[in-house]
């Protein structure tokens, strides 16, 4: 069901969408969709969350893999390479569905709040690994940055709104953005 919804909502929205046209895609009845997810808002709040883990396991990002990989990382360049290919890896699953969500929050309250909290989420993480960074440039950021303002610009910097611009407007590969990316917090945060 999360398949059928998640190619639905990137194909029509989130208002061109209806519970029976993913109940109809994903071959169940309209009931089974109602009784797994409760809502048409529950489902999308699912997929997002899913999407961004890329499995269904409960695991914060913080606590994931190629997150502990980024906070290990032994130097802070090789710690920004990993940050944009931990969010390139999370970007190609998620970015269609974060973008359903941002373009509906316009016109749901619900869906709003949603779009605020992995907002918040986002920088959760990002004020995480600048904290981090912060530790291993020695306490020194380029421009006088503090972990805060290092996050403000990895939030901008690998945000999928971002990464929807020039990967999905501009035709770039997600490996491109992927090197830019790190090339620009490296070029943003580092010392000279």
């Amino acid at each position: 069901m999360l398949d059928a919804a998640a190619r639905l909502f990137a194909e029509r929205g989130w208002t061109g969408t209806t519970v029976e046209d993913i109940a109809r895609a994903a071959e169940v009845g309209v009931q089974t969709v109602y009784f797994t997810f409760g809502t048409k808002r529950a489902l999308l709040k699912e997929l997002l969350d899913t999407v961004i883990a890329g499995d269904p396991d409960p695991v914060a990002t913080l606590d994931r893999p190629w997150a502990r990989e980024v906070l290990d990382a032994p130097d802070p360049a090789a710690q920004l390479a990993l940050q944009a290919a931990g969010a390139r890896a999370v970007l190609e699953r998620a970015a269609p569905v974060l973008e359903v969500v941002h373009a509906a929050a316009a016109a749901d309250v619900e869906l709003a709040e949603l779009w605020r909290l992995n907002r918040r989420q986002r920088h959760t993480v990002q004020l995480r690994f600048a904290e981090a960074l912060l530790a291993k440039a020695g306490g020194t950021l380029r421009d006088g940055h503090d972990a805060a303002s290092a996050a403000d610009v990895a939030l901008a910097v690998l945000g999928p709104e971002t990464y929807g611009l020039l990967v999905g407007a501009r035709g770039w590969t997600p490996a491109r953005w992927e090197h830019w990316a790190a090339d620009a917090l490296v070029r943003q945060l580092l010392p000279g």
